[in-house]
């Protein structure tokens, strides 16, 4: 039987794993490690310096799940080292509330996640619902989430895949299907909104409107905006080929 490991940065107790565990039910066994509170922003943190703990919980019938006090790169360490002793045939980290596509995949707990897996040689998913509200619609996310899981179980040598999945909001226009994707160059223009607490002290609130100045037809933007689940291939190797090439013939020593 096939084993798949599920986190995400959402804690433990969001709808977007409850879901996400359902649809992938019929797929093997599952084991579940999330944080035990939101991390949303996380990116790759690790933690250093401080103890992780790990709380068997109540999730779901014949499904072993465990709350981590840690981020959700430290939840799949530990449930790989501890809880289950081996690598899974696959790692799904999601569905998370609200997206990741363009920059957000350098910040994100979601997807921070699926690379650690990735880094660990396990083939690894990170979905995203294009939906802040807790009480969203994420059946479309999960069938694109068994779709994908289901593919990447029966394909040979997978260990190098990561996919960074979104979804758009379910809306009264169904989903068109997937498309495979390359990263927007596009971001958050931000603000830190200077305000006052309760007792008179300053604090600054990030806002901040996502812009995107891509104009291409093969990015995720593009893709999400045209009713399409994106789908980008992702890896933890940051080098920045072309570069190094040209840096290579100007700087020799």
């Amino acid at each position: 039987m096939k084993t798949i490991l599920l986190t995400n940065d959402d804690s433990i107790y969001a709808k977007g794993l409850k879901s996400l565990a359902e649809s992938l039910k019929g797929l093997g066994k599952l084991y579940v490690v999330a944080p035990n509170k939101p991390q949303s922003g996380m990116g790759h943190a690790i933690t250093i310096g401080i103890p992780l703990r790990l709380e068997k919980i109540q999730f779901m019938d014949n499904v072993e799940a465990f709350a981590c006090s840690g981020t959700p790169a430290d939840c799949v360490k530990l449930g790989v080292d501890k809880v289950l002793k081996m690598k899974p045939d696959l790692c799904v980290s999601g569905i998370n509330h609200g997206p990741n596509h363009a920059i957000n995949v350098l910040y994100s707990g979601t997807m921070s996640a699926a690379i650690e897996a990735s880094i660990e040689r396990i083939p690894s998913i990170g979905i995203s619902l294009l939906d802040y509200d807790l009480d969203a619609d994420f059946s479309e996310a999960q069938t694109i989430a068994f779709e994908l899981a289901q593919k990447l179980l029966k394909q040979k040598n997978n260990q190098n895949i990561c996919l960074n999945v979104n979804v758009p909001k379910k809306s009264k226009i169904p989903l068109k299907g997937f498309k495979i994707c390359r990263q927007a160059n596009a971001k958050y223009d931000e603000d830190f909104l200077l305000r006052k607490d309760p007792a008179g002290h300053e604090y600054f609130w990030m806002s901040g409107v996502f812009k995107n100045q891509d104009i291409r037809k093969d990015t995720d933007v593009y893709a999400l905006e045209h009713h399409y689940a994106s789908i980008v291939p992702v890896s933890f190797d940051l080098t920045n080929e072309p570069l190094k090439k040209k840096l290579t013939t100007l700087w020799k020593s």
